[in-house]
Formats: structure tokens, sequence, C-alpha cells
């Protein structure tokens, strides 16, 4: 959380007894640094089944300083009688303001405009008659946004910034409902219909994997691919094909499974794929929003609130 130490740390240092960390890459880190704590805190680290059962008597609650947590299992943590407790809603801001970014950019071309300009290629500047007609360039009043799984905070505030610029907003959502001047749709019908699709549910077992080759094939070829969410929530090598292939237009990706991708991934080499490093979170002033939350769990915890409890022992 705290990778540039610009981050406050006053208010959790007041609340609790704390020892940070750097990246604990081993369980068997994890283990030597859990010892005697009474309240674990990770941020998108997994904590297995098998490193949870050895996890000593006195640690009795683990926090997730983040939104999801289908990185710790849940059973282990339960039948360990230890409470799992989230920090919601600390970034939906930013990364309803990414999503946008990507959707405003797309319709620009902009990222087409800077790789070519990367590769020495100024023509669009110099008969930009003859090149920016090649390049995606449109209004975005009228264009059709889907959210996938957006009926939550952060899909419901995209949907607000979408509507703010005139486009239609189609939500794919399990209870449905859906925002204010949004419009529940399919899954299937909100594909075929969006000009930019973007990923919010969680990754569970129901979503792993839900935007496969089926998905992309019912997309507009001329359709964007917004990701930041969770990276399995996409088949990836589905997704590679189609952007080889321009089965779609593009794919802005801030999650990626895994994270990083591999190094010989085909996503690095794709002039379609925008890679970002998971930063939807890390703005300064999201993260000391995240802390404070973090602050807020842990007085819960003493104070034996329900606060954020996802997974009670």
């Amino acid at each position: 959380m705290d990778f540039d130490g610009r981050l406050d740390l006053s208010a959790l240092r007041a609340a609790a007894d704390v020892e940070a960390f750097d990246a604990s890459p081993s369980d068997a880190l994890i283990l030597e640094r859990v010892a005697g704590a009474e309240v674990v805190i990770t941020k998108e680290m997994v904590l297995g089944g098998d490193v949870v059962a050895r996890f000593p008597a006195s640690v009795r609650c683990v926090i997730e300083a983040g939104t999801g947590y289908n990185n710790h299992d849940r059973g282990a943590l339960a039948a360990r009688g230890i409470v799992l407790r989230t920090c919601p809603a600390y970034s939906i801001e930013a990364v309803a303001t990414l999503v946008m970014t990507h959707v405003l950019a797309f319709s620009a071309s902009i990222y087409e405009q800077r790789r070519r300009l990367q590769a020495g290629d100024r023509r669009h500047f110099e008969d930009m008659d003859a090149n920016i007609g090649t390049m995606p360039h449109f209004e975005l009043a009228g264009k059709t946004l889907g959210l996938v799984g957006g009926n939550g905070a952060i899909g419901t505030r995209v949907g607000q910034l979408a509507l703010a610029f005139g486009m239609r907003v189609l939500v794919s959502t399990r209870s449905g409902r859906c925002p204010a001047g949004c419009e529940v749709a399919s899954l299937p019908a909100l594909l075929e219909a969006s000009d930019f699709v973007s990923v919010h549910c969680p990754l569970s077992d129901d979503t792993r994997g839900l935007l496969g080759a089926e998905a992309f094939a019912r997309m507009k070829p001329s359709a964007y691919l917004i990701n930041t969410a969770r990276g399995a929530v996409l088949d990836e090598a589905a997704l590679v094909a189609a952007l080889r292939d321009g089965a779609i237009a593009g794919a802005a990706l801030d999650v990626q499974d895994p994270e990083p991708p591999a190094r010989d991934s085909p996503l690095w080499d794709l002039d379609n794929a925008i890679l970002t490093p998971h930063v939807g979170w890390r703005r300064l002033e999201t993260r000391q929003r995240l802390l404070a939350s973090v602050v807020a769990d842990v007085e819960a915890h003493v104070a034996g609130s329900d606060l954020n409890v996802v997974a009670p022992p």
C-alpha cells in the first residue's frame, strides 16, 4: 500500500501496535511475520488453506486491504475461527475514472496515434485527411456502454459518468436492478449492442472465464473491452485470439491473470491491447482512503463490531 512512502500511517499506528512489511512471497515468510499477531492485514496476496491452517492461535482477524477477497480461503479461515473483513468503496472514484479514461482514449484514437508516433509514423500529422480516417475517431454521445456486473458501487459510478457523456448504459446483473438512467439487459444482448464493454463483477466460481470465445464473437468488431475487475473473469487465450483476428477492436486491461502476465504472454505485443499494472487503486488519495478503511476495520475488531465482515467464523 505504501510503495512510495507517501502514506500517512499515523491513524493506523494510533489504533494498534503495527509492524509493516514489503511483499511476502512465500508461505514460510507469511507464517514468520504473523507470529504473535492478532490482526493480519493483506493486500492482494494469497492466503491458501495450507498456510491458514498453520496460523498461530493469536490470529483472530484478517483484513484484506481491498474490495475483492477471492485470494483468501474463506473456509479455512472460518474453520480456525478467524474473521475476514474487507475494505469496500475506497476505490470507487479512481477505478470509475480509469474506465472512462479508456473509453475517452479509444473514442479519440489516442492509443493508436501514440503507437504510430512511437513507430516513427507521422503521417496523421502530415496528411491528416488520408490517415486520421484510418483510425476509430467518434463522439461518445449516443454510443452504448455495457457494464457486466455493473450494479455495484464502481459500476454504478461508471454508469453515472457515461450518462453524463450522453451514452446509453446497459447493465447485466443477476439482481435484475440497475442504477437510475441505465437499462437492464441479458449478457448476450449487452455484448451484441455495446460499443464498449466494461467488466465489474467479482471473481467467483460462477464468473471465472465468464467472457470467452462465445462472448467475444457476440461483440461488434468495432467494440472495445475494458477490465478493471479481475483478470480471470476473462478467458485470456480467447481474448488474444479475438484481438488478433479483429473480432473486437481493442482491450484495456488493468488486471490480468496472472499479474503481471507471463513474460511470453501475447498480450504484451498486441497493438490493440492496452495493459496497465493494476493501477486503478494506486492513486495517493485512494490509498489514503483505503488506509482509513483498514483503521476502521481494526477498530471494529477491537469493538466486536461486524463492520465489513464478509466471512464470519
